[in-house]
């Protein structure tokens, strides 16, 4: 666990390169079909009279395929013990099927928790864009990690 990032380990400013992934159709259609069954999330011709252009991930799934990459990137990596929620969660531009994302989560800040002095809170900004360096989602969110040493 030594190797392990921890709650000290995180400062403002400080960035992590989460990975990248390619959105498949059938992904798309698997998890609208679940998830999300709305026309344009099922059928091409059903996105293109859509706003959004054309059979779109639904943002629910493209959410979903961030945190992956959070997860993997990141916080399998660290002493992450969960998170108490989401603050701002943004869908800036559909994802299509095609797209290949990247993502990054951006230190905003951290802060002792005095109800438990063995974890801290860390509030990042996750980031993904497509292939074209186009923000598709964005959010802000609080994950508790454990401090190496507890604090008296």
């Amino acid at each position: 666990m030594s190797d392990l990032l921890h709650f000290e380990d995180f400062t403002p400013g400080q960035e992590f390169d989460l990975g990248a992934l390619v959105v498949t159709r059938e992904e798309v259609v698997e998890f609208a079909s679940e998830f999300d069954p709305q026309p344009f999330h099922l059928d091409e011709d059903a996105g293109k009279a859509s706003l959004l252009g054309g059979l779109a991930a639904s943002g629910w799934h493209s959410a979903a395929l961030v945190m992956r990459l959070l997860a993997t990137g990141l916080l399998t990596r660290a002493t992450c013990m969960g998170s108490p929620g989401i603050s701002k969660l943004q869908w800036k531009h559909p994802v299509f099927p095609g797209d290949a994302l990247t993502a990054k989560a951006e230190v905003l800040n951290r802060k002792d928790l005095r109800s438990k002095p063995d974890l801290g809170i860390v509030t990042m900004r996750v980031t993904a864009l497509n292939q074209s360096a186009t923000e598709v989602l964005t959010w802000e969110n609080a994950i508790l990690f454990s401090r190496r040493e507890t604090v008296a």
